[in-house]
């Protein structure tokens, strides 16, 4: 296809005879690819598809008539009338020459891993010469070479490098696939090898432990050390990653019921790709701590806002019960709570965590049982403002062009996210795009680890986005860049726009947001005139009071330049979780429906009282921090939240102003709490309710490209945990709802089918069935024909006008600025090991053990006014809390500024942050408020997570 025109080209076909018969080939293919499609078979270690073809094994050579040479099939292309032969007399003897030669330079006894004394087969290597017969003559074993030894410095791989044959495939796995640059190959001749960084240990080397050199390697010179010995399995099970929400495609390898190993599948958002998380996350389902019996609060005992304790050791505020007594308790106290106090009494948290079908369910059960829109989740502490933004602008709240469009993009504006660390896989597709020379501009108040990869980077001073953003739309003004007959048919309000950035010239803006005018300008007009431009964004775009305007003025970039509706260009919200899309899709936020549907629309109100036969709150519900304040409210306030349902959320650790949010949860009248871990919001629970981790349940996500993916059981749940979906028809039932969703895995299918019909505006044509066969769908489709559309707003946008709607900004500062008391300024966020509060990653053991501990970034000049190296403790302290922690050099990390991650339990960073919102997506300001610091300090015990409590150890220089 023709991606800029959208025209099917027809590859030419390339005639040509193999083996003696007639086949046809594609323009671009190589003999060794037109011989799989025609099922022969040819060997090939250095080769594997979606890498760049090497050609240095050669043991896929064949024979070309009115040829000298053999040629390698892998990286030789076909002409019309070629005569190739695979299977002739000297294609054979080579091919089993060359496997015999690598074989025979393998270990003949077996590796000794870590105690294992099983024989370690060679792995594709093995494979072949099983298939081609070949065996080592004595005389070649009799030669032996001095091996060199295991590198096990690594947590998560091992290295071997007695059993690397030098194909170079982890080399381009590293350097050209994930962009790492890690693998090198130095030396010649007989000392050639393969290095990690300055021959370093690869556990000593800035390796990110994406894996993909392991699953790209032959012999198993690299390995997943979950997975050495024998590498038979029980089974392989096709499923999502549970991380983040780029939704890469995997398998889970099983042996003992046990996830041993997992290798990227080529899915449509990954092709094979993982990250660490993704690759080596996976043991958290198997952590002792897994809650696996119902747990009851003792009688009793208090719920102290300021006691979490270890979730090791719950026995002495919680005893265990059957499910029939912890269910009814659940239901009947929420039900009594609605009944006595009025349909506003109640609230429920959804997961983004867990499936479309879950989230469905969950905020029906609230709408429909609890009797209010008193439902949200943790969109609202992520992209809340930017869904807010895209609604009012162009009338959808997902994204207009998939992350792996950045390919047709000439340039890739990447501002308020750190892809490498929160979307790595994404950050892949990107870096690729930058080695085949598309322009990457980086604009953030922290330099990251994308920075190496880019054009131009626009550091500007935190909390100056819309001085910044309106100052490149007033350069493309100015400068007569605008794409004047977009602007004419397919734009509204731009005249109000035009006359609000007048007073926002680059000149103007240099010296608030700190980028110098001419680089504003340069950036501007080639975001302008580029073939595609596209802007990715993450969560320091959105969480700001002004982070619907942050927003809208990306909305209004692209639609001033004309660069949206069309390949590479257009708008990417990075969503977080794996299913934070779909979670919003499926209706888990308190002013919208499934599908973004108004609950106060009157037409929509009465279509879902009648599709769900019962009587529906016309008005929004309570967002996330709103709830918190309503359970604050006193007795008089009818609306005062007195109950609540949390599934899979943990407020706790996640919300802002953690003392106040724990404090709300502690006076509930009644919390249930559905977990897989006793999180530090269960602790505050009633009833605690063991559920389904992502590996052990059968349903659909929704990524950020829109693609709705199938995700399967792999393992069942420990004990007596329970299917997700199981708990809440349970919890329904016991609030008097009649629900029966029959079939298999809780009737996870009919629960889509119904989920479906509401929403089936963008996903008519994407039936149960049909995901189950292609696994992975694209949205919009409104048939089952239809294959999806990658990019949407080709031709209209999805508002009422089917014109884009631009919405002028001004300059809204922080709720909370630096000033004497408090100098510096908090930025929080992810990192690339942990994910969110930790719940799940602390507990994966390769991931804790690359960065076991909290710390704190901040640059090297602010460390030495301060009078402390890398590696000190500093305390860190707000308005509303504190906290100490080890801290780490990071020159990325602007003057007057510190960066912590909020996985950390021990150092909870939303222990000072501000919960004030923006006021359109009722968004907390996470990515800026005032604090102190100074050096020194006690960093709390790491007890918990199955660890012994111990001293803060020094952070990474």
């Amino acid at each position: 296809m023709n991606a800029r025109e959208g025209t099917l080209l027809t590859p030419a076909v390339v005639e040509f005879e193999l083996d003696g018969r007639p086949v046809q080939g594609y323009e671009g293919e190589t003999i060794l690819q037109v011989a799989d499609r025609h099922g022969v078979e040819i060997p090939r270690l250095c080769y594997t598809p979606g890498y760049r073809a090497d050609g240095n094994c050669r043991s896929c050579m064949v024979e070309i008539d009115g040829e000298r040479t053999l040629a390698p099939s892998c990286c030789r292309a076909p002409v019309a009338g070629m005569k190739v032969q695979a299977k002739s007399e000297r294609a054979l003897k080579s091919q089993k020459m060359v496997l015999e030669m690598l074989l025979s330079d393998m270990p003949q006894k077996g590796h000794k891993w870590i105690g294992n004394d099983e024989t370690l087969q060679h792995g594709e290597l093995s494979e072949w010469a099983s298939r081609m017969d070949v065996e080592v003559r004595p005389a070649l074993a009799a030669i032996s070479r001095t091996q060199p030894a295991p590198d096990l410095s690594h947590p998560a791989m091992a290295v071997n490098l007695d059993a690397c044959i030098q194909c170079n495939r982890c080399v381009r796995a590293c350097r050209e696939e994930q962009v790492n640059d890690v693998i090198g190959y130095a030396f010649r001749g007989h000392d050639s090898a393969i290095v990690f960084d300055l021959q370093d240990g690869m556990g000593d080397s800035t390796c990110v432990a994406c894996g993909e050199c392991v699953q790209a390697c032959p012999t198993g010179a690299l390995m997943p050390k979950s997975h050495i010995g024998a590498q038979e399995v029980d089974r392989k099970v096709d499923s999502v990653c549970p991380f983040c929400g780029v939704g890469c495609l995997l398998t889970y390898n099983v042996k003992d019921e046990v996830i041993v190993s997992v290798d990227g599948r080529d899915g449509p958002a990954n092709h094979n790709r993982l990250c660490v998380k993704g690759r080596f996350g996976f043991d958290y389902a198997h952590h002792p701590q897994r809650l696996t019996k119902p747990l009851i609060r003792r009688a009793g005992v208090p719920k102290d806002p300021d006691a979490i304790g270890d979730p090791a050791d719950w026995s002495k505020v919680f005893r265990e019960a059957t499910w029939e007594e912890a269910l009814d308790l659940a239901g009947s106290k929420l039900k009594s709570l609605r009944d006595t106090h009025g349909l506003k009494a109640l609230a429920g948290f959804g997961s983004a965590k867990g499936s479309n079908e879950e989230a469905y369910l969950f905020q029906k059960l609230v709408r429909t049982g609890f009797g209010s829109n008193n439902v949200d989740h943790c969109t609202r502490l992520c992209h809340a403002s930017s869904v807010a933004a895209l609604l009012e602008g162009v009338g959808s709240g997902a994204v207009s062009n998939q992350v792996s469009d950045v390919e047709h993009a000439g340039l890739i504006l990447v501002i308020g996210s750190n892809p490498t660390a929160n979307h790595p896989v994404a950050a892949t597709w990107m870096k690729n795009a930058a080695k085949r020379g598309t322009k990457i501009v980086l604009a953030d108040p922290r330099v990251t680890d994308i920075g190496r990869h880019a054009w131009r980077t626009l550091q500007f001073r935190a909390d100056t986005d819309v001085a910044l953003l309106n100052a490149l739309i007033h350069t493309v003004i100015d400068e007569g860049l605008v794409d004047a007959d977009f602007l004419t048919r397919r734009a509204s309000n731009y005249e109000a726009l035009k006359a609000n950035v007048q007073g926002y010239s680059a000149e103007a803006m240099a010296p608030i947001c700190g980028i110098p005018a001419e680089t504003i300008r340069e950036v501007a007009r080639e975001f302008a005139t580029s073939k595609g431009s596209m802007i990715l964004w993450g969560m320091g775009i959105s969480q700001h009071v002004h982070g619907t305007d942050n927003a809208r003025c990306l909305i209004a970039l692209v639609s001033v330049t004309g660069q949206i509706g069309k390949p590479g260009s257009g708008l990417h919200p990075l969503r977080g979780q794996n299913n934070v899309q779909g979670a919003s899709d499926a209706g888990l936020i308190p002013m919208m429906l499934p599908n973004y549907q108004r609950v106060d629309d009157p037409g929509v109100h009465a279509w879902f009282e009648n599709f769900w036969d019962a009587p529906l709150d016309n008005k929004p519900g309570y967002t996330v921090v709103e709830i918190m304040h309503k359970a604050l409210a006193p007795d008089s306030d009818p609306h005062k939240i007195r109950g609540m349902y949390i599934m899979g959320e943990n407020p706790a650790m996640s919300d802002p102003d953690l003392n106040h949010a724990r404090h709300a949860l502690t006076s509930l009248d009644h919390l249930v709490v559905q977990d897989i871990f006793m999180t530090e919001t269960a602790w505050y629970a009633d009833v605690v309710l063991p559920a389904s981790a992502w590996p052990e349940k059968t349903g659909t996500v929704t990524n950020t490209d829109r693609m709705i993916q199938m995700g399967r059981r792999a393992l069942n749940s420990p004990g007596d945990a329970k299917p997700d979906l199981w708990i809440i028809q349970q919890i329904a039932e016991r609030l008097g709802l009649s629900w029966n969703y029959e079939g298999p895995e809780c009737g996870v299918a009919a629960v889509y089918e119904e989920m479906r019909q509401a929403m089936h505006a963008v996903i008519e044509g994407v039936t149960w069935e049909r995901v189950e066969r292609e696994q992975s769908v694209t949205y919009p489709c409104l048939s089952e024909d239809d294959p999806g559309q990658p990019t949407v707003f080709i031709d209209t946008f999805a508002t009422k006008d089917g014109r884009v709607k631009l919405v002028p900004a001004d300059i809204i500062p922080a709720n909370e600025r630096p000033d004497a008391a408090f100098p510096f300024v908090l930025i929080t966020g992810r990192q690339l090991e942990h994910w969110h509060t930790g719940s799940m990653t602390r507990r994966a053991s390769v991931l804790d053990a690359i960065e076991p501990i909290a710390t704190a970034s901040m640059n090297g000049g602010d460390l030495r006014k301060l009078g402390v190296e890398a590696g000190d403790v500093i305390t860190v302290k707000s308005r509303r809390g504190e906290v100490a922690l080890s801290v780490r050099r990071d020159d990325g990390t602007p003057t007057g500024a510190v960066f912590i991650p909020f996985a950390y339990y021990e150092a909870a960073a939303n222990l000072l942050t501000n919960a004030a919102l923006d006021p359109f997506g009722k968004i907390p300001e996470f990515k800026y408020c005032a604090v102190a610091i100074t050096a020194g300090g006690t960093p709390a015990p790491t007890t918990g997570y199955g660890r012994e409590s111990t001293e803060a150890e020094p952070a990474v220089a």
